[in-house]
């Protein structure tokens, strides 16, 4: 146990990673739920993932502007595919998802096969790399999340199956290079699991304050024991969510029903 691991230096721009993730996904993560595609994100991050390998298989700058195109590209191609397929797969979308999740970690696995680091690329692509995040990346991330918010809040009425599909697609290819694609999962679906109880502003407020708690205690934890900071995360995710889950789901089962209205004689 090492208390002086604790350096608002490096735990101070992860968080606000983490803040900013949250700040997109949650309010996504219940359309999600909504429309019964959980596994999009996994889906969509992989795909963005499989980008990032394969830019990186071509001897690209790992942290050039290349390979955020090569990212995003492919994360759009996956969002068009998607969307093509909604109509004509139906209630077999999400197992489609299901698939292109399966190639898109397969093909990362084919392009990582000959390289050397292989290994460590896949274990970024998963758990990433919060505790490491810069400030210029935070600045960025910061700009990016107040266009999708902006976007989302003022047309997500408007934006039809591809809208929705290309805007998740930039929200999760730009958090997935930072947190990785565990947390991209976890950020999206956790909170808006644990606050289906409550509708409306309140339970985006909940599941926002949720994902906090969970990303700036489960960073002290990973800090102070010297564990990998998003698997640690996810577990405390889940922990805080479920005791959300339990007091929000007790709350409204004691809410009392409006009385019945007495029929007219």
């Amino acid at each position: 146990m090492n208390w002086s691991a604790l350096d608002w230096g490096i735990l101070g721009p992860a968080l606000a990673a983490g803040l900013l993730v949250l700040a997109t996904h949650v309010p996504l993560g219940m359309q999600v739920l909504d429309r019964g595609i959980v596994f999009i994100d996994l889906a969509i991050a992989q795909i963005a993932g499989l980008g990032v390998i394969a830019a990186d298989f071509m001897g690209w700058e790992p942290s050039g502007f290349a390979v955020q195109i090569a990212a995003v590209s492919a994360a759009l191609a996956g969002a068009l595919l998607l969307t093509a397929t909604e109509k004509r797969a139906g209630q077999h979308q999400e197992a489609l998802i299901g698939v292109l999740f399966v190639l898109a970690a397969s093909g990362g696995l084919i392009l990582l096969a000959s390289n050397p680091h292989g290994g460590e690329h896949l274990k970024d692509l998963l758990v990433g790399q919060i505790l490491w995040v810069s400030p210029q990346q935070v600045i960025v991330l910061a700009v990016l999340t107040a266009i999708l918010l902006a976007v989302w809040f003022a047309l997500r009425k408007r934006l039809g199956s591809f809208g929705f599909y290309a805007l998740f697609a930039v929200a999760v290819t730009a958090s997935v290079q930072v947190v990785g694609v565990y947390l991209v999962f976890s950020s999206l679906i956790v909170p808006a699991l644990a606050t289906r109880a409550l509708s409306g502003a309140r339970r985006i407020g909940v599941a926002w304050v949720l994902g906090a708690i969970g990303y700036a205690l489960g960073l002290a934890l990973s800090a102070v024991f010297d564990l990998p900071s998003g698997a640690v995360i996810v577990w405390v995710l889940a922990c805080v969510a479920l005791a959300v889950a339990m007091l929000t789901g007790k709350h409204s089962q004691s809410e009392p029903s409006a009385a019945p209205l007495k029929s007219e004689t």
